[in-house]
């Protein structure tokens, strides 16, 4: 007969404790070591002594992102998969404890079609009145510069060309260095992103009051068990950085239409603000420019010329007396 593992109820549960009983009753040894590495750093991230029941929902999805929000898909969807089961038997269980948020929700795989946003359809969802100027700014930022999510976030104040309407960012590089014993690395180089007047009307209006430190910020200063770095952190307000969930989360709230965790991504903006450049006829090399893809295969689903340029380009073929 197995033995029965009793664990204590409500706020005496430790994350640790929950996490071991909930590996321990997984009876695949295959499934216990993936799983274990996923809910093994999600705990440690969250703090294993802590009592379950204090532990955020969004503290689950910040330490999934921060793990591995740069990961492959397929990583990151495995991981995730992990963390939810180990929520989920908590909860099924009666005790009080955290659950993966939506927003950090399963991504599609590799070769699915990532939606594209119209231009009319971004420029309503950023005009809109409930929207906060530091939504407004971020979204117009990240469809003008076709930047990384993570790369616009990054960005601090002292970083901005605003007359010039450009500033270098911290992007990952072509080629990952190997170090010694064959581990690898990856390389991070700096890149320049530039935006047009949409961000340049509304950067100023946010930066208000702030010459130093991040661009986009929370609306509350961290509490006092979070470690940040200088860097991360505004020296005139003491507000952080504002995290790529955190940043999801509230796209997500502008846009789900059928439940949280349905709505837009932020990698849309950068993927329709490409498409768009290439409807409009932008050559395969300015997109490789704009993008910054390393690869031209990479840029090639973005190359879509309108209809018009392609009626253009096939009256190249007809007689040569029709085009007199």
């Amino acid at each position: 007969m197995p033995a029965v593992l009793l664990l204590p109820t409500g706020k005496a549960l430790t994350v640790r404790t929950a996490a071991d009983a909930f590996l321990d009753s997984l009876a695949n040894p295959n499934t216990v070591r993936n799983y274990g590495i996923a809910v093994g750093k999600t705990a440690d991230r969250v703090g294993e002594g802590r009592p379950l029941a204090s532990v955020a929902d969004d503290e689950i999805g910040e330490a999934l992102e921060l793990l591995w929000g740069s990961s492959a898909v397929n990583t990151w969807n495995a991981r995730r998969g992990a963390v939810l089961s180990w929520t989920s038997w908590c909860t099924e269980r009666g005790y009080d404890g955290p659950a993966v948020p939506a927003w950090a929700k399963r991504l599609p795989p590799p070769d699915s079609d990532t939606p594209v946003r119209s231009k009319m359809a971004i420029d309503r969802l950023i005009a809109r009145r409930e929207v906060h100027l530091r939504e407004k700014t971020l979204w117009r930022m990240l469809y003008e510069t076709c930047a990384r999510s993570e790369e616009i976030l990054d960005v601090n104040i002292e970083d901005l060309d605003l007359a010039g309407r450009r500033c270098p960012v911290k992007s990952k590089g072509a080629q990952p260095k190997v170090r010694r014993r064959g581990a690898v690395r990856a390389d991070y180089v700096l890149e320049t992103v530039f935006w047009d007047a949409g961000a340049a009307r509304l950067l100023p209006r946010l930066l208000t009051g702030r010459t130093r430190g991040p661009v986009f910020v929370t609306h509350r200063r961290p509490g006092p068990g979070k470690m940040l770095s200088a860097r991360d952190v505004c020296p005139d307000t003491g507000l952080a950085r504002l995290s790529y969930g955190q940043a999801r989360a509230l796209l997500d709230q502008h846009t789900a239409l059928a439940g949280p965790g349905t709505g837009w991504d932020l990698h849309e903006y950068r993927h329709s603000g490409l498409t768009h450049l290439g409807e409009q006829g932008a050559s395969e090399l300015m997109l490789m420019a704009k993008s910054r893809h390393k690869k031209a295969e990479n840029v090639r689903r973005y190359f879509k010329p309108s209809p018009e340029a392609i009626a253009e380009v096939t009256s190249l073929l007809a007689p040569g007396d029709a085009r007199r």
